[in-house]
């Protein structure tokens, strides 16, 4: 068990709610449940008709929010999954009358906090970082068993760290001796690969590399996609779809996606009809992203880089 309760401060919480358009009749889903604050508002707006699945693969996460949301039970369905899942969820659950789907892309403060999940660089732990604690992949096996190369190519891409060859071969070198099991550990192989000079300023030289760690071992952005596809198949007409990311790489994605659904038309350019009767399936809710507040920024300094887009079935 978690030597801490489980804890997470909800960003974008109310804009969340209203972006979602509550309304009575239909089925509701918190794709990322964690400790259930967006879950809790979702359900103190639900009518006598409504009900709320919370989905989440972390089981500290769920166990948490069954609690807090214990009051609301009879109108809640708990399902630990990814929401990579999320079509054979709604299958299995019966929902045919979906009215929004949330995803909260972020990671919790509980998971970063609690130092045996292995997240972050601060606390010494094995390494793990696995959202799903029964998942065959951790932190462990990527960086002891994943080639240069590939430990580099990862670390740029999903880090946008400019030292990702540095870092990588650093790490190889010091798992030749012998693994490299910790948290700390890796974070001073890291730090030694950084030049003096630009570890001066910023974020933690390993911030990066971390990142983008945590985002292989749990397939982050490769289960963004499917799951807002999964949504709009199943969003009954006016349903929404609402999505917070945290980097520019999530953002891209749900960006994409969104947009794939709202374009109409694929005839080539040069056609001068449409033939293919293609036609818009989402309509953008939020031209730009919402961003937080800046009451919101000064309580919870974690939020500044979440933006929440939303969009809307036609």
């Amino acid at each position: 068990m978690p030597s801490i309760p489980f804890s997470h401060t909800s960003v974008l919480l109310y804009e969340c709610i209203e972006a979602l358009n509550i309304r009575d009749g239909f089925t509701y889903v918190d794709c990322t449940t964690g400790g259930g604050g967006h879950s809790y508002e979702i359900a103190k707006r639900l009518g006598d008709n409504s009900r709320l699945i919370c989905l989440d693969q972390d089981t500290d996460a769920l166990a948490s929010a069954k609690e807090r949301l214990k009051e609301f039970s009879d109108k809640i369905t708990f399902v630990n999954d990814n929401f990579t899942n999320l079509d054979r969820v709604l299958s299995e659950n019966k929902v045919d009358n979906l009215g929004g789907v949330l995803a909260d892309l972020g990671c919790s403060s509980f998971q970063f906090d609690c130092a045996e999940r292995g997240f972050s660089y601060k606390s010494e732990a094995r390494l793990d970082m696995r959202m799903c604690k029964d998942a065959p992949l951790s932190a462990y096996e990527v960086v002891n068993e994943y080639g240069e190369s590939e430990l580099a190519r990862i670390i740029y891409e999903y880090g946008e760290e400019r030292f990702s060859r540095a870092i990588a071969r650093r790490i190889c070198e010091a798992r030749a001796t012998k693994p490299v099991k910790t948290t700390t550990e890796l974070a001073d192989i890291i730090r030694s690969a950084i030049p003096k000079s630009s570890r001066k300023d910023g974020p933690h030289p390993a911030k990066r590399s971390f990142q983008a760690i945590r985002i292989e071992v749990n397939r982050e952005l490769d289960v963004i996609a499917p799951m807002i596809n999964s949504a709009h198949d199943a969003l009954a007409p006016t349903g929404r779809i609402a999505v917070i990311s945290f980097h520019s790489l999530e953002d891209r994605i749900v960006k994409t996606a969104f947009r794939s659904h709202m374009k109409g038309c694929i005839c080539p350019k040069d056609f001068p009809v449409c033939v293919c009767g293609v036609k818009p399936t989402l309509t953008d809710i939020t031209k730009k992203p919402i961003l937080p507040s800046a009451d919101e920024l000064c309580a919870n300094p974690r939020s500044r880089s979440a933006k929440l887009r939303v969009a809307e079935k036609l």
